[in-house]
């Protein structure tokens, strides 16, 4: 009895996950498009062969990788953002896309939390300054309390919901902005990004990133934040003017900042490495165990699900169904 062929993925680049390479190789016949010496080369070959793509949200997928997969059927991306996957040329071939929502919220918004309690309560900064042996020798400065301040979020979605509900334990008030009023969500809407940070004690990003919303905080809305403020971004680093945000931090125009994510990873500016008003982390909102491996299993029932069915499980809005 002869067994069915295995379908063919490529595999742009490495995992963040490694025990997944290892489950997609028992499962299916899987090259990796990095480990080849010239990828463009392999791909003018041996395109032909692939029927699924399995990359991340920071590598994406490039159109013209799309192109040169004639049999491509199924994309299944690790992680929730989208901005860096050519959807429009995966559209227009028919493709399903699928993507790993919801496994992440809780930890993306710990992580939120995280990041405004150590740029307010100075912990990162306050932990150097007992290493430095300073301690003995001055006091330290005071800090900012979060409890019963003022939340702004700006993208309520699932990980905005699930900051939204932290915030309820901190006593704080809760607003937002979205393109449109979320359904359903009795909190305070606000029509700009600009007046939800003039109101704001703390501006909370959970947007997705892509065109639409590149360098939505600007100027302007830093200057609305002020010089009380702080920004705390978990979403993609082109929501933000990264040039006007270190002005602003240098310039002590807004307090402060907790950032997660930048501009050009993994490239941090120098500028920003040298302030103490600003934390940094290095994308790891959903890095934690129990979320990433979630994630893996989230990767491998797309495809599952697409092989056996025709459809993806969690498929990114707006691309094509069975």
């Amino acid at each position: 009895m002869t067994t069915a062929p295995r379908h063919r993925i490529l595999q742009i680049g490495r995992m963040p996950l490694p025990a997944l390479e290892a489950e997609m190789a028992a499962r299916y016949e899987v090259t990796c498009l990095a480990d080849q010496p010239d990828p463009a080369a392999y791909l003018a070959a041996r395109g032909t062969e692939f029927t699924g793509v399995v990359t991340t949200a920071a590598i994406g997928l490039k159109g013209e990788v799309i192109a040169a997969l004639p049999r491509l059927q199924v994309i299944s991306s690790f992680g929730v953002g989208f901005d860096a996957l050519d959807i429009d040329a995966a559209t227009a071939r028919g493709v399903q896309v699928g993507y790993t929502p919801g496994v992440l919220n809780d930890c993306v918004a710990d992580m939120a939390f995280a990041l405004m309690l150590d740029v307010s309560r100075h912990v990162a900064a306050s932990d150097r300054f007992v290493r430095r042996g300073e301690w003995p020798k001055v006091r330290y400065a005071l800090g900012s309390r979060v409890s019963g301040k003022r939340l702004g979020i700006v993208g309520m979605g699932r990980i905005g919901q699930a900051v939204a509900e932290r915030a309820s334990g901190f006593r704080m008030e809760v607003g937002y902005h979205n393109r449109r009023p979320a359904q359903g969500c009795a909190l305070p809407y606000f029509e700009s990004v600009a007046a939800l940070a003039q109101w704001a004690d703390y501006l909370v990003l959970t947007v997705a990133g892509g065109a639409a919303t590149r360098h939505l905080v600007n100027r302007n809305v830093l200057e609305a934040l002020g010089p009380h403020g702080y920004i705390i971004n978990v979403a993609r680093g082109s929501v933000v003017d990264e040039a006007a945000l270190i002005e602003a931090l240098t310039e002590r125009r807004i307090a402060g900042a907790g950032l997660d994510v930048f501009e050009n990873e993994p490239t941090v500016p120098a500028a920003l490495m040298a302030l103490d008003n600003v934390v940094l982390t290095p994308h790891t909102a959903s890095a934690t165990h129990e979320t990433r491996r979630a994630m893996a299993d989230l990767v491998l029932e797309n495809l599952e699900s697409f092989f056996a069915t025709g459809a993806v499980r969690t498929p990114v809005p707006g691309t094509p169904g069975p």
